[in-house]
C-alpha cells in the first residue's frame, strides 16, 4: 500500500509541477499563463503535504508537525487554485457579468483563509475536530460550487473545457468526506486518490489547451 500510494503521489507532483512550468513557458496570452500558474501552485502546495506523507512511510521520525503544516499550506493553495480557475473562466469566455461573481469568489476565498488561521484547526498537532473541519470547508465548498456553475453554464461553448465542471464536482465529492471526517474514519483518506485523479484531468485539460489548440486570443473570449 505504502509503495503504491507513494509512487502515485510522487508522479502526480512531478506531473503537476512540470505541466505548470511547461504551460508558463509555452503560454501565448494571459489566460494560458493563468492555467500554468494554477497547475504549478496546485502541485507545489500539495507537495507540502504529500512529501512529508511519503517520508513518514519510510523514515523513522516524527512528521506530525510537517504533516499538519502541510495540510494548512495545501488548504490555502487549493483555494488559490480555484480563484485562478475563475480568472481562467473569465479569460476563456470573455465574461462580462459585473462584479458579483468576482466579489463572491474573493469573499469566499478570504473567509476560507481566515477560518484556516484559527488555532482550533490543530495544524501543529495534525489533529482537527469535525466542527472545524466543517467550518473551514464551508466557504471552500461554496467556492467550488460557484466554479462548477460557471463552467457548467459555458460547457457548450468549448469542446476542450466542457468536462471541467464534472472534474471539479467529483473532486469535491471525494474531498469533503476526507476533510471533515477522515480523523474519525481513517479509511476515508483513500478518497484522496480519485480526488487527485480529477486534478490530473483538470491539469491535462489546461496543458492540451496550451500545447494543442490553434493560436488564439483567449482573453477576448474566443470560442475554443
Amino acid at each position: 500500500m505504502k509503495y503504491g500510494e507513494s509512487t502515485f503521489d510522487i508522479l502526480y507532483l512531478l506531473f503537476a509541477i512540470t505541466a505548470g512550468c511547461v504551460m508558463l513557458a509555452k503560454a501565448r496570452g494571459k489566460t494560458e499563463k493563468l492555467m500554468g500558474f494554477a497547475a504549478f501552485i496546485l502541485g507545489v502546495g500539495d507537495a507540502f503535504h504529500l512529501v512529508p506523507r511519503v517520508l513518514n512511510y519510510f523514515c523513522d521520525a516524527d512528521f506530525t508537525v510537517w504533516l499538519g503544516v502541510g495540510k494548512l499550506v495545501t488548504s490555502l493553495t487549493m483555494t488559490v487554485f480555484y480563484v485562478l480557475m475563475y480568472h481562467v473562466w473569465r479569460g476563456l469566455y470573455g465574461a462580462r457579468e459585473g462584479r458579483g461573481p468576482t466579489a463572491a469568489v474573493y469573499a469566499l476565498a478570504a473567509l476560507r483563509f481566515a477560518l484556516c488561521a484559527f488555532p482550533q484547526n490543530g495544524w501543529l498537532t495534525n489533529e482537527s475536530g469535525v466542527l472545524w473541519g466543517v467550518l473551514r470547508n464551508l466557504p471552500f465548498a461554496a467556492l467550488g460550487a460557484l466554479i462548477v456553475v460557471l463552467y457548467f453554464r459555458k460547457r457548450k461553448e468549448s469542446r476542450r473545457f466542457r468536462a471541467v465542471w464534472i472534474y471539479v464536482t467529483l473532486s469535491f465529492l471525494f474531498y469533503i468526506p476526507v476533510a471533515v471526517a477522515a480523523g474519525l474514519v481513517p479509511i476515508l483518506g483513500m478518497l484522496m486518490l480519485p480526488k487527485t485523479v480529477c486534478y490530473i484531468l483538470l491539469i491535462w485539460t489546461f496543458l492540451l489547451a496550451v500545447l494543442k489548440d490553434e493560436p488564439r486570443n483567449c482573453d477576448k473570449g474566443e470560442k475554443l
